[in-house]
């Protein structure tokens, strides 16, 4: 089994053959721009920008790894029903647009990276203008900077 994770000039990359494990989930959140992990809540991997909550790992009570992020609606909406993945856990049932995967057989690391980053985008787009500027997100132009 060989698993990989890097960087490209595209940003973090994750790539596996059997699932994403929490060494790889965090290697690619503190690939992110400006995060911060604590670990919280019983044992989770717990990434935030700007002090906002982007990214859980842990947090299910199986075996397997699991994934939280925060979605859009839309992505809500599509990811809700499809199997292994579920409105996420205390987060869900308060309104909050946050999806767990917990048990994706057929999805692969692009889509987990592709949620983890438009998590990291949405969270970091609620933060203050004043915030983003001193963190150095969404701004034009910027190294990393994210629209």
């Amino acid at each position: 089994m060989i698993r990989r994770c890097g960087e490209t000039a595209a940003g973090p990359t994750l790539r596996t053959t059997a699932g994403v494990t929490y060494d790889e989930f965090n290697r690619f959140c503190a690939a992110l721009p400006a995060t911060t992990h604590v670990v919280q809540w019983g044992g989770a991997q717990v990434w935030k920008v700007g002090g906002k909550v982007f990214a859980i790992g842990g947090w299910d009570k199986a075996d397997r790894p699991a994934f939280t992020f925060k979605t859009s609606q839309l992505n809500y909406d599509y990811l809700a029903d499809k199997p292994g993945y579920r409105p996420a856990p205390y987060l869900a049932a308060r309104g909050m647009k946050w999806i767990q995967q917990y048990d994706a057989p057929d999805s692969d690391d692009d889509e987990l990276r592709y949620y983890l980053r438009e998590s990291h985008r949405i969270v970091s787009l609620g933060l203050s203008r004043k915030r983003q500027k001193e963190l150095g997100l969404n701004q034009e132009g910027a190294p990393g900077a994210q629209r």
